[in-house]
């Protein structure tokens, strides 16, 4: 009897293969034989679901925006249950902290980010889905900073919601490039700091 194929396991086996090797070798490594030599399956069943490199990144891509999508999402009802400023800003940050290469599942998605966001700067056919994680990101951070705004003396949102962003993608880029000096602890002492400093009362 043939064997019967999961074809959502072996996506997932396939995405965790262009984590590891994206990180291990770098973005033009990923190729569809070494994907598939890094799970452990013929390239033809590979093949099978990606026509090319270009295609197989793409599907990494979303693989990762959906992972992390599914986090945030547990995330949301403990953030919204929160009795008080203090828990409050402890499920923000653990929030946020989902978006930070703080464990190995979380260093290589964010290794695939920087891998597939540079490609995409002179690679056309990336910018869409690298535009789209990009704006997913920013929506979140802005939806926070307003709740923080409506409990407290926040001032410019927008500039506040830009340097959060731009906060949490030099914790990344820096957490990827140099994970030995910035470690996790750091990056979280860093973004519990600059949060702290946002919901500081304003003179």
């Amino acid at each position: 009897m043939p064997k019967v194929v999961d074809p959502e396991a072996r996506r997932d086996e396939v995405a965790d293969a262009v984590f590891q090797v994206v990180r291990r070798a770098g973005f033009e490594q990923a190729s569809l034989r070494n994907v598939a030599e890094e799970a452990g399956l013929a390239i033809g069943s590979v093949r099978h679901y990606f026509a090319g490199h270009t295609e197989l990144m793409t599907f990494a891509m979303r693989a990762s925006i959906e992972r992390v999508g599914a986090r945030l999402e547990e995330r949301v009802g403990p953030l919204l249950a929160a009795q008080d400023g203090e828990e409050r800003a402890e499920r923000v940050e653990l929030m946020l902290s989902e978006l930070l290469p703080l464990d190995e599942p979380r260093l290589e998605e964010a290794a695939v980010w920087l891998a597939f966001t540079t490609a995409a700067r002179t690679r056309p056919e990336l910018r869409p889905l690298a535009r789209e994680a990009y704006d997913g990101m920013r929506r979140l951070v802005g939806r926070i900073v307003e709740g923080i705004a409506a409990h407290g003396g926040l001032g410019d949102a927008e500039v506040e919601t830009e340097r959060l962003c731009a906060l949490i993608d030099g914790l990344t880029v820096e957490g990827v490039l140099h994970p030995e000096r910035m470690t996790p602890a750091l990056m979280r002492r860093c973004l519990r700091r600059h949060l702290d400093t946002l919901a500081e009362p304003r003179l």
